[in-house]
């Protein structure tokens, strides 16, 4: 992963550039600019395939024809352009692209033997291209080619003894050629449709089997592309002084990217198991990268899309504790970025008249004045924690706490597949004094899934949220409470526990998946955040589940109380720093207990025994503003009974965060 630390800086520094930069305006200038621009583009990757297994003793896989797996991909690009006064345009383009996170996404080709079965994964797709064109306006058609290269990994499995030898890094060298045509929408953003041809050469590779892969790729990709042009004059938008004026067809865009560090010393264990922080002591990095579009269709209507690149690498694999240390580390376990459509979601909203609001113009929300009473509708993929569960001062491990535990309710197991997300539909009527809100979202096929079950309504989760405003002392202050619902395909805990005492040599571990079926789980929260002065806020959560069934998507914890505060650096003369902290303590049902000591692994726990008490978090961050947008934070986590396990720990968390955002 320390290549890509060069790529993380230059975004983080590519961010706070244009975190100076105004946002998008509705006027549109069609002369296209000279210089740097830099941005983003997502298409679909596919292709055809020329591989080889070659095992001395399981013979020969070879076959040419379609890549069994064709991708979304995403990723990023940066150039130079020169328009000369002939309208002409010269330009020299870097990109680099990355697969999407689904499983199987990354896989170029697979081919097995009798005895072995070996694949090619894609880490990354990159170019260095010249292009030329000419301008119509605002429109540019152009044609490109030039240098491609790849990373890829190859891995091989032996059937007779289950051993894996795999690597990673191999580069590949090719050529790239295509077109498209880019448009200016506004005289900073230029939005462009591209097609490119990769031919990616004959690489072969040894494993220590011995077996040899051998695979040449040509590879098509269309995509969509958005450009950030440096340097251009214009006139700053100001997106709340036209709010009035608002209608179909403007639109707004934001970014960040978030780099974390994290690691721990080395601490006492009596024992580990599969689901275990190793005592050794790790460190492991986490990065993510998106965008965020919001753009008006018509009255009340608004369509968001949110394209991210994913690096999620925690400690110990994503496990070792209920209230894991860090909130950017995915499940799944990227050592290289992976595409993703986080978001992508159709709101509308009804005025109901009366008083209004200024809205102001942020992740998930275009600038505008609404009415305060109103009922808005919302479908498509998003987070349901983007709507219920939400806390001013504990709600975004980009900027401030990091602990599962403390950013979110512990005990809500809300659906979502591993990097926490899912498709869904939610009503919602606001008024001046308190809000109501309810959803029904997808779950996944199987406990920790990336695939959604789609039996409608025989399975799925459902979420309902009260929500109270009032003041106290003249401070404002939000009560919640979310009860919530969700039938999926899971074990029983007792069940599970039951077969393995029965069947001599299983573990829990073993038998649970024989107990699947559908169930249903159920819980509620409850959710507080209170204004004490300008500079200080303070916050309060309890959660609980049902705890008879296997933890559906977000982590093994039963019940929880979390609480803390966050103070503004005001009264050091660092208005914009924060500083905050938090304490969650965490528990597990009698059922749960039971499943985890006869050997059972929970979504990310599991020692392989267990010395049950409850898990305990302290956590304490400094969060310093250098400019407007560029953050650094360090953060300190103390992690008492990790996994409810009294023979394990404490375990001392150290973090450093980078966060950018425009």
């Amino acid at each position: 992963m320390k290549p890509f630390r060069f790529l993380k800086v230059a975004f983080i520094g590519a961010a706070a550039i244009a975190a100076q930069a105004p946002s998008p305006g509705r006027a549109a200038d069609p002369i296209p600019p000279s210089g740097f621009y830099a941005g983003a583009h997502m298409g679909y990757l596919f292709g055809n395939a020329n591989a080889t297994l070659a095992d001395p003793t399981g013979g020969v896989a070879s076959a040419s024809g379609a890549s069994p797996y064709g991708t979304l991909a995403g990723g990023v690009q940066a150039g130079y352009q020169w328009i000369a006064p002939s309208r002409w345009m010269l330009g020299l383009e870097a990109d680099l692209g990355f697969a999407n996170f689904r499983d199987l996404g990354d896989v170029l080709s697979y081919r097995a033997t009798g005895t072995g079965t070996a694949n090619e994964q894609l880490e990354f797709l990159g170019s260095l291209r010249g292009r030329v064109g000419y301008t119509f306006g605002g429109w540019t058609p152009f044609l490109t080619g030039g240098l491609a290269f790849a990373s890829t990994r190859f891995s091989r499995t032996d059937l007779t003894t289950g051993n894996e030898d795999a690597t990673s890094g191999q580069w590949r060298l090719g050529y790239t050629v295509g077109g498209g045509l880019d448009y200016m929408i506004d005289p900073r953003w230029s939005a462009r449709l591209e097609y490119l041809y990769t031919n990616l050469g004959l690489r072969g590779f040894g494993f220590a089997a011995p077996a040899a892969y051998y695979s040449q790729y040509s590879l098509n990709e269309v995509r969509v592309g958005l450009n950030y042009h440096f340097g251009v004059p214009g006139k700053a938008d100001d997106a709340q002084k036209d709010a009035d004026e608002a209608g179909p067809g403007t639109w707004e865009v934001h970014g960040q990217t978030t780099f974390i560090l994290q690691g721990y010393a080395p601490f006492g264990a009596a024992y580990s198991g599969q689901n275990s922080l190793p005592p050794e002591g790790q460190s492991r990095e986490t990065w993510t990268s998106s965008l965020y579009f919001g753009m008006r269709l018509w009255k009340g209507g608004e369509l968001y899309f949110n394209p991210e690149l994913l690096q999620g690498y925690g400690v110990a694999n994503t496990t070792g504790a209920a209230g894991y240390p860090n909130g950017e580390a995915q499940k799944s376990n990227f050592p290289f970025p992976r595409f993703n459509v986080s978001r992508l979601f159709l709101r509308q909203e009804f005025g109901l008249g009366g008083e209004t609001e200024t809205i102001e113009s942020d992740y998930g929300q275009l600038a505008g004045k609404k009415d305060i009473s109103r009922v808005t509708l919302q479908i498509g993929k998003f987070s349901v924690h983007d709507i219920f569960d939400t806390n001013d001062y504990a709600q975004d491990p980009r900027i401030d706490f990091l602990n599962w535990s403390i950013w979110a309710a512990g005990a809500f197991d809300y659906p979502a597949d591993r990097v926490g997300l899912t498709y869904g539909v939610t009503a919602e009527l606001n008024r001046p004094a308190w809000a109501v809100r309810a959803g029904y979202f997808l779950v996944g096929n199987e406990p920790n899934a990336n695939v959604f079950d789609w039996a409608l309504f025989a399975r799925g989760g459902y979420v309902a949220e009260g929500e109270l405003r009032y003041k106290a002392f003249d401070h404002p202050g939000v009560f919640k409470v979310g009860p919530w619902l969700t039938s999926t395909f899971s074990g029983s805990y007792s069940e599970a526990v039951a077969l393995a005492n029965a069947t001599p040599g299983l573990t829990a571990n073993d038998t649970v998946a024989q107990t699947r079926q559908g169930r249903v789980k159920y819980g509620v929260y409850t959710n507080l955040q209170q204004e004490v002065s300008k500079d200080l806020g303070a916050f309060a959560r309890w959660s609980w589940n049902s705890g008879q069934n296997e933890t559906s998507a977000f982590t093994d914890i039963n019940q929880s109380v979390s609480f803390g505060a966050q103070l503004k650096g005001a009264a050091w003369g660092r208005e914009d720093d924060v500083v905050g902290l938090g304490v969650a303590f965490n528990t597990l049902s009698a059922s749960a207990a039971s499943y985890l000591a006869a050997g059972g692994m929970g979504v990310i726990v599991g020692d392989g025994a267990l010395s049950y008490a409850s898990e305990n978090v302290i956590e304490t961050y400094y969060a310093l503003q250098f400019i407007k947008g560029i953050t650094g934070t360090v953060d300190y986590q103390l992690l008492v009974n990790p996994a409810y396990n009294t023979v394990r720990g404490p375990v001392n968390v150290f973090s450093a965060r980078l966060h950018a955002a425009f």
